[in-house]
């Protein structure tokens, strides 16, 4: 049985997403969790391996259960689905008020791979600049500017960047990985308390991707590069020191977007297809 676990954290004190021998990760307090109810451990497979830091309040996660774990799911009194049951069973165990929750288990639709048949990722970035008062609430999703930022300019350098290209200069290399990337969506906008937010939507993000474009838009905001120098650096091909990766404190994993249910398998033999063609 496959199921869909709808996941968010607080990614302050986590390395990360993915578990690590010795470190506190979301994938590690979550298997710990669901080992404790279903007496193996299983595999978490999730739409977006976040970073150290980064947050998320609309990730996406399968686990596959064979027939023992199945029978050991969370029976409830009123005689309900325990596989609905078992996000009550996972909050449970990890306490009051925890850094991670499960908002929502179900069981996952045919063909849903929770990574593969993924069509889309949507990331916020959070930033303050000299003219937003200092919030010690928000400090742990907002990242801070000393200088005034120039909104239009950022916006314009956003929009400039939209489409299917090779992003290897806003990317950290990872060996054998590609950098092409169909960026969607992505634009600035200020709230109403003052604070920016970069709205960035993407097929797929390669490694500091977001944090690395919203850098680039900082720095025409702060007037060290021109609107056109974003693309420049984008087809020159190579990181520089022109821009900055920005901190993982602003950034938030919002939203996964899949096809219908009946296309979800296709998807994502389609994505396999291009992962393995490099």
């Amino acid at each position: 049985m496959r199921l869909r676990l709808d996941i968010a954290y607080d990614g302050t004190h986590f390395r990360g997403w993915a578990a690590q021998p010795g470190l506190r990760t979301v994938q590690g307090t979550l298997e710990d969790a669901l080992e404790r109810i279903l007496g193996t451990r299983p595999r978490l497979v999730v739409a977006g391996r976040t970073d150290a830091g980064v947050h998320a309040s609309g990730q996406v996660a399968h686990v596959d259960l064979d027939e023992d774990q199945v029978r050991r799911l969370p029976r409830r009194r009123d005689a309900g689905d325990p596989v609905d049951a078992l996000a009550g069973r996972i909050r449970g165990l990890l306490g009051a008020y925890p850094e991670v929750t499960v908002a929502r288990t179900a069981r996952a639709p045919e063909g849903f791979d929770a990574r593969f048949s993924a069509v889309w990722r949507a990331y916020e970035y959070r930033l303050a600049d000299a003219t937003v008062p200092y919030d010690p609430l928000e400090r742990a999703r907002t990242t801070t500017i000393r200088g005034r930022l120039d909104l239009d300019a950022m916006d314009a350098a956003a929009r400039s960047l939209i489409g299917l290209h090779d992003f290897a200069a806003y990317c950290k290399a990872r060996e054998e990985a590609t950098t092409i990337r169909t960026l969607l969506d992505f634009r600035w906008r200020r709230e109403s308390d003052g604070v920016l937010v970069a709205d960035v939507r993407a097929d797929a993000f390669c490694h500091s991707m977001v944090r690395a474009l919203v850098g680039a838009c900082a720095a025409v905001g702060e007037g060290r590069l021109r609107v056109e120098d974003v693309v420049r650096i984008r087809d020159d091909g190579a990181r520089t020191a022109d821009t900055k990766v920005l901190a993982a404190r602003g950034l938030t994993l919002v939203e996964v977007g899949y096809p219908a249910d009946d296309l979800l398998a296709a998807r994502a033999q389609q994505t396999r297809n291009r992962r393995d063609a490099g």
